[in-house]
């Protein structure tokens, strides 16, 4: 089914769930999941002009795939998953290295010369050329990780699927999450970015430059080539002043630093923990 087609399918079943139940609008659907799963469509993209555009039909389809899908028992050796949507499968043709007891679902894609430890991927996720996902981390639904990214041991980086215009969480190429770090609610972490371990970045996370002689705050993205640490402010309640999370900008990475070996030479000159 050609792609304007099963894109009707899908908004028109979006406003009338009894369509379901149509062969054509189940064909419609999964075939936009299997697209997800092979590369071929993503549920956000590039513009070429540093933006990114939110392909919400996409989501659409993705959230009307659980209907149509029935429980079903997957056998994996000795062990067991009930499930609607299937694990992903055929990882030697992919190029794709997978550590036991590492899963991704289908609808999900992972490209050539990425790296699963024991981890999760979810249906909708892109993960591209190059990065490695490591020790239970988990990429959540329609998440995109550009390439050559770095996902430490732990890290939780957030799915979304509605609300539908909802933007899904960004790490774009060569950034370095470090350990048990969060990322959720559609933050966008920008190229080669260094978050030292367990920051956490939430939509509303205030993401405070300290590198100069005034504070510089935004919420909701990382500046490309930023290193980040966890960090604090004060803010007055009813019951007196306490501190509140942040995250705080304390520097660059420099050209020095770009090749992949080099990258915990920028953490160390900076102290900060990975």
């Amino acid at each position: 089914m050609d792609i304007q087609t099963a894109k009707e399918h899908v908004l028109h079943a979006w406003e009338h769930r009894d369509a379901l139940t149509h062969k054509e609008v189940k064909e419609a659907i999964r075939s936009v999941v299997q697209r997800l799963d092979r590369g071929e469509l993503r549920v956000a993209e590039p513009d070429g002009s540093g933006n990114w555009i939110v392909n919400e039909w996409i989501k659409k389809a993705v959230i009307l795939y659980f209907p149509i899908q029935e429980m079903s028992v997957m056998e994996v050796g000795p062990f067991e998953f009930h499930d609607k949507i299937a694990l992903k499968t055929g990882y030697k043709d992919l190029g794709v290295r997978v550590v036991p007891h590492a899963i991704a679902r289908h609808g999900s894609y992972l490209a050539s010369g990425v790296i699963l430890m024991p981890s999760y991927v979810n249906i909708g996720a892109f993960v591209d050329s190059g990065t490695m996902v490591d020790t239970w981390a988990t990429v959540g639904s329609c998440a995109q990780i550009g390439k050559h990214v770095h996902l430490s041991g732990g890290v939780g980086i957030g799915g979304v699927l509605e609300p539908i215009q909802a933007a899904p969480v960004i790490i774009e190429d060569g950034a370095f999450i470090g350990s048990r770090c969060i990322v959720v609610e559609g933050v966008r972490v920008r190229k080669e970015a260094v978050l030292g371990a367990n920051v956490v970045l939430t939509a509303s996370t205030k993401i405070i430059d300290v590198t100069g002689p005034e504070p510089i705050t935004v919420v909701g993205e990382v500046p490309e080539r930023s290193v980040v640490i966890p960090g604090t402010y004060a803010k007055s309640f009813p019951a007196g002043e306490y501190g509140v999370g942040c995250a705080l900008i304390i520097g660059k990475r420099k050209p020095s630093t770009d090749l992949k070996t080099s990258l915990n030479d920028a953490l160390r000159e900076f102290n900060v923990a990975v």
